[in-house]
């Protein structure tokens, strides 16, 4: 009796801590853990729970009703393993609440593990702990497991660890919310260390490549030496791993194919009177042996010849062998062999370089070519056009239904769709939709809408004067839907035509008005443009009191310019810059006096009440132009053509100080002035991304003339009894102006990208004693005059004061050179960023005579070019022009400029 009842008595301990639980008092059953007894689950109860579902427990416990068990046994026992191994609970218990014959009533007892109700960090900034959250995933309220926070330990210190933190060291502290129950609050305390850079690296076992041509292949983990000054040597784990792949692949640039790393080895170090920590690298390689290219055979091509396709590929037996080389020129998108078969219909073509056999250090290729058939193109889709019509869309599209697929068909195609501006161009995707079965594919040219409409509203107080402008420039305009009422949401639009209107006022100093239109379709058949302009502006330079000449810098030229044919040379050097009037220059070669030099730096001209006086300085513009584009068919159709025909005319008053080189013998220009002309340019545009551009380029050759009056006149212009006001009544030139720029990415993701431009113009006259006095080239700063003023170009030259570099009237000819490097900020549809480092050279010349190449007003500098679709481009930079300007000695230096709606 005594042994029966210490066996119960153990029995029920052990059953009720590990297997079973506990039996209540108000049961009337005995379990027998020495004979064990099949009983039949008659219910399941689960207790103790708040968010879990009991039904999905009980599953997971592996028990069920009707089941038959042998209690003690291993049924329990599996079942609260199973419900441990969840992970979810704090305690488990399987008790049987009641035992009826056979028949048996189970309750499971769970204690769910507490719920995160907060975390704090601490030593790290806010940002970090965003990047934390984000991929620890530590959500508020989810049950907290020793898993979830081994895990959230292990993640905290890699994120570290990628940005060079190698000895991060990471405690996380759970303790009792007292606010509510069940729930727990993590302290997350970081402490990051010092960022460990790399200190040296060493690599063994190289004998055919130079230590330091494997470790410049190292692009991230580089030594802490001065050759390395420019490069990052922080030790980052990822890009250590890339760069032991760069590094093979050097070799395997040089021949060496088999070439490994067997071995690699880490190890800190302290370094310096701080004991800075710093991490060696040391490499062993087993170079291998070096490889050349063998027989390079071709196998199932019919459509090219063996002999072209080996010529094409440019590699022939006996060279060093290089495996990125082969692939480069084999697939690259660019300029692989197999762009050749896409560019023909060859959808379906596949290529497969087989290495036949390796004879001692030679590798024999053989390159299996599987044609299949031609593929047609079927249907041509358009879709993401909300607000363009398709047919502005599709008539740029160079495939068509029915010829045969061309790859090089569907780059220009995405092209022509950036040039248009209506589209975001780096979201422009063309999904090829291949069917071998029936040997054809369909083309979608997924587009995404952006708004291009520009408005300009601005306003503005200085040197004693109000300015202010409305501009409206609607880019995507639609004049066949004006009088549809439907159509005005708030204007037609939809048609690609281009309608601007622009309104300056400045008081009554200045204000312009201008309207133009530009029709790309003219005709809607053929990409030929029709444009029309119409502009009026006025500027009365009395009604400012603090006018300011528009040559700041110089004081004039002490003596103008003589009749020798086209301004005979420098009567006298530069006046003073800061004086009244430059001084006599004495004479000009064969013509008269030099005259009086320009006016002084700031010249202030007190205005009448009455600004349209006949004392006022006045320069009236009214200009009409029609043109007509069209593009080429050779030698190619980036070519294009352009033809205007326009129309100006100048009324100056009392304007002197401006055209002082015409001035009558009171030092006025008086009369009005004709020009009208035929400009031609001859143009080839072949960039990719009008508003960043990656690649192409784009040139222009530009003739301005006017008809050559004074052939035909039967005048004698060098005669002294001529008035300025019948020599120049109708003005005569032939104005030469050639542009050209080219783009050239640097990076392997195309986003550092090389601009190198040139600009040269030149303006002419048919008559030595009657050359124009309009139409010259006012250089120097940002080029932005701040008027709509026709007859001159502004240039732009950075780093230099605006038009310091020409005189009032402007230059006859000029010359300028740009460097420029780009990297792109964010290239969104909402605004296109982009950052820019410069070098720039130019100059202004007045003849061929004295014109020299090498004279240039050298710059460098940096800065920002931001396009909003709402506001067009804007930008400023910063420029240090190295070259002093004569006569103005704070014209070069530091200089800001600030541009608008236009590039440099």
């Amino acid at each position: 009796m005594r042994k029966l009842f210490i066996s119960l008595l153990f029995f029920s301990i052990v059953f009720s801590s590990a297997v079973v639980g506990q039996i209540t008092e108000d049961t009337n059953f005995s379990i027998y853990y020495s004979s064990p007894r099949k009983y039949t689950i008659a219910d399941i109860q689960v207790t103790g729970i708040r968010y879990l579902d009991k039904t999905v427990l009980v599953q997971l416990s592996g028990l069920s009703v009707g089941q038959v068990i042998e209690v003690p046994g291993e049924g329990i026992t599996n079942a609260i393993k199973k419900l441990w191994e969840q992970g979810l609970f704090s305690d488990v218990k399987v008790t049987a609440s009641k035992v009826d014959g056979n028949n048996i009533w189970l309750e499971i007892y769970l204690q769910e593990r507490p719920r995160l109700s907060d975390v704090n960090f601490y030593g790290i900034s806010k940002s970090e702990q965003d990047d934390i959250t984000e991929k620890v995933l530590l959500l508020k309220g989810s049950q907290i497991t020793d898993n979830q926070v081994n895990n959230a330990e292990r993640t905290i210190k890699n994120i570290f660890l990628a940005k060079g933190f190698l000895n991060t060291e990471v405690n996380i502290v759970q303790r009792d919310d007292t606010t509510q129950n069940n729930s727990v609050i993590l302290d997350i305390q970081v402490d990051k260390k010092e960022k460990v850079k790399v200190n040296d690296v060493t690599i063994h076992g190289n004998e055919a490549i130079k230590d330091k041509v494997l470790e410049r292949s190292m692009k991230k983990t580089n030594a802490r030496e001065l050759k390395n000054f420019f490069r990052t040597k922080k030790f980052l784990e990822e890009e250590y791993q890339k760069d032991k792949i760069n590094l093979v692949d050097k070799y395997n640039e040089k021949g060496y194919r088999d070439a490994m790393i067997v071995k690699d080895s880490l190890y800190q170090v302290e370094v310096g009177k701080k004991n800075k920590p710093r991490v060696n690298v040391e490499l062993w390689v087993d170079e291998g042996d070096k490889y050349y290219f063998g027989d390079i055979k071709w196998v199932g091509n019919t459509v090219y010849p063996s002999e072209y396709l080996s010529s094409y590929l440019g590699i022939e037996g006996g060279d060093v062998f290089n495996q990125s080389i082969l692939e480069k020129r084999l697939f690259d998108n660019d300029e692989g062999l197999n762009n050749l078969y896409l560019d023909k219909g060859y959808l379906f073509f596949d290529l497969q370089p087989i290495e036949v056999n390796v004879e001692n250090d030679t590798i024999n290729y053989e390159m299996r070519i599987r044609e299949g058939q031609q593929a047609t193109i079927d249907k041509v889709l358009i879709s993401g056009n909300t607000k363009t019509h398709e047919h502005v869309a599709r008539r740029e599209i160079r495939t068509y239904p029915g010829d045969l697929f061309s790859k090089s068909q569907i780059i220009r195609s995405v092209r022509e769709l950036s040039q248009l501006g209506h589209f975001d161009p780096e979201a422009i995707n063309p999904d090829v939709r291949p069917h071998p079965e029936d040997g054809t594919v369909d083309i979608e040219y997924q587009l995404q809408e952006k708004a291009n409409d520009q408005i300009e509203l601005s306003g503005g107080w200085g040197a004693g004067m109000f300015v202010g402008s409305v501009g409206l420039k609607f880019a995507n305009f639609s004049a066949r839907n004006i009088l549809n009422k439907e159509a005005w949401r708030p204007l037609p639009t939809g048609d690609g035509q281009t309608l601007s209107l622009r309104y300056q006022l400045s008081g009554k100093y200045y204000r312009t008005i201008s309207l133009s239109f530009i029709e790309p379709w003219f005709g809607g058949k053929k990409p030929n443009s029709f444009s029309v302009s119409l502009s009026h502006s006025k500027i009365n330079y009395s009604a400012n009191k603090y006018y300011q000449s528009y040559n700041p810098y110089y004081g004039g030229y002490g003596g103008g310019y003589g009749g020798y044919p086209y301004y005979g040379g420098y009567g006298g050097g530069y006046g003073y810059p800061y004086s009244s009037y430059g001084g006599y220059g004495g004479y000009g070669g064969y013509g008269s006096y030099g005259g009086y030099g320009g006016y002084p730096q700031y010249q202030y001209n007190y205005g009448s009440e009455d600004n349209d006086s006949g004392n006022d300085q006045i320069w009236e513009t009214t200009a009409l132009a029609m043109g007509y584009g069209y593009r080429l068919s050779f030698p190619d159709d980036y070519f294009t053509v352009y033809h205007e025909m326009s129309f100006e005319h100048y009324r100056l008053q009392n304007m002197g100080s401006y055209f002082y080189f015409l001035a009558d013998e009171n030092g006025k220009v008086n009369g009005t002035f004709n020009n009208v002309s035929i400009k031609t340019t001859f143009g080839r545009n072949s960039v990719d991304n009008p508003l960043y551009s990656r690649r192409g380029s784009q040139f222009s050759l530009t003739l301005k003339a006017t008809p050559p009056f004074s052939l035909f006149s039967g005048k004698d212009y060098s005669s002294e009894d001529i008035t300025n006001e019948e020599k120049y009544k109708w003005i005569e030139y032939h104005k030469w102006l050639f542009k050209g720029q080219v783009y050239n990415p640097l990076s392997r993701n195309e986003n550092l990208v090389l601009r190198t431009a040139v600009e040269m113009g030149f303006l002419g006259y048919y008559d030595p004693y009657r050359p124009s006095p309009f139409e010259g080239f006012i250089v120097g700063g940002s080029g932005m005059s701040g008027y709509n003023i026709y007859g001159t170009d502004y240039v732009a030259l950075r780093g230099y004061k605006d038009f310091s570099l020409s005189p009032q009237s402007g230059s006859k000819m000029y010359s300028k050179f740009t460097m420029e490097m780009r990297y792109p900020v964010t290239l969104k549809p909402s605004a296109t960023i982009y950052a820019l480092a410069f070098l720039e050279g130019g100059n202004a010349n007045m003849s061929f005579q004295n014109y020299n190449p090498f004279k240039l007003h050298r710059s460098a500098g940096v800065g920002v070019r931001i396009f909003l679709p709402m506001f067009g481009l804007m930008g400023i930079d910063w420029g240090y022009g190295f070259d002093q300007v004569p006569g103005a000695p704070d014209a070069s230096g530091s200089q800001f400029h600030f541009v608008i709606g236009q590039q440099f």
